[in-house]
């Protein structure tokens, strides 16, 4: 299969005018930061001061405890504590809506056929893929820059923390992103409008874990079959307790498996 990193790079490029040099991009940019100021300035800020005062020191860690965060506490910066909790949830809902429409605008338009008389469909998903990749890298970023700024107006010494940290826990933001940004792309070789892709994502989320939950019952052994859905290891990764490479490599499976199925469809579709 050959691939043309230039026609990647201009797809990739395009990806990223479309979201910040278009009036509907620029609106999702507008609502992104709408929402981010209320999570930073009435929950981030506000919460980390209760979990920094020492007055309900041992109320927080008993919370924190009883939810297994108790590793959070020991963060030299307690905004990035409560922005992890937050922020592992958020960017992969967000992602499901601000992915969805990779190819469904070209469908309907006929456009996709004529992109795809300048580039292979191999070339189209991997672009249109790595472009969604970097505009929610984007978005991670500003929002950890955001509460390093935070963080450093409270007390300044905290910076180089800050720094560490923020990069830290936007690079394992990304990796859990990962796979449901090629979820989207799956969506997307079936569905024909972004709205119909994000009906289909929820039911797979709602839906399938009962289904899976009822095919192991009736079979009486388990098949690993929730291994399928994005966002299985959060629960563990959630904790930072005990965080290993391991834990990483399930969201980089599936974006690769994703990924490899949204090109075999693609391949074989009709445009």
């Amino acid at each position: 299969m050959n691939i043309n990193l230039a026609r990647i790079s201009t797809i990739i490029t395009f990806e990223i005018v479309r979201l910040f040099k278009t009036k509907r991009g620029l609106l999702a940019l507008l609502a992104f930061a709408t929402i981010w100021f209320i999570i930073l300035y009435y929950f981030v800020s506000s919460a980390s001061a209760t979990v920094t005062s020492h007055s309900f020191e041992s109320m927080a860690e008993k919370l924190f405890g009883a939810l297994g965060l108790s590793a959070l506490l020991d963060w030299p910066v307690a905004e990035y504590a409560i922005y992890w909790l937050v922020a592992i949830y958020f960017f992969p809902s967000f992602a499901l809506l601000v992915c969805s429409d990779q190819f469904c605008s070209d469908k309907q338009r006929g456009t996709l056929r004529f992109i795809t008389l300048r580039t292979t469909r191999a070339e189209l998903v991997l672009g249109r893929y790595l472009g969604q990749l970097l505009i929610m890298a984007i978005l991670i970023l500003l929002t950890s820059i955001a509460t390093t700024i935070l963080a450093s107006v409270r007390d300044i010494s905290l910076l180089s923390d800050s720094i560490w940290l923020g990069s830290k826990l936007s690079l394992e933001i990304l990796i859990v992103v990962m796979p449901f940004i090629a979820l989207m792309s799956l969506l997307n070789t079936f569905v024909t409008s972004a709205r119909l892709a994000i009906v289909a994502a929820t039911l797979f989320f709602a839906l399938g874990p009962l289904i899976v939950t009822f095919i192991e019952y009736q079979f009486g052994q388990t098949f690993y079959l929730n291994l399928l859905f994005p966002g299985e290891q959060i629960s563990r990764v959630l904790s930072q307790s005990s965080v290993g490479v391991s834990q990483y490599l399930l969201p980089l499976i599936q974006t690769v498996v994703l990924l490899i199925t949204s090109h075999l469809i693609m391949k074989r579709a009709s445009l």
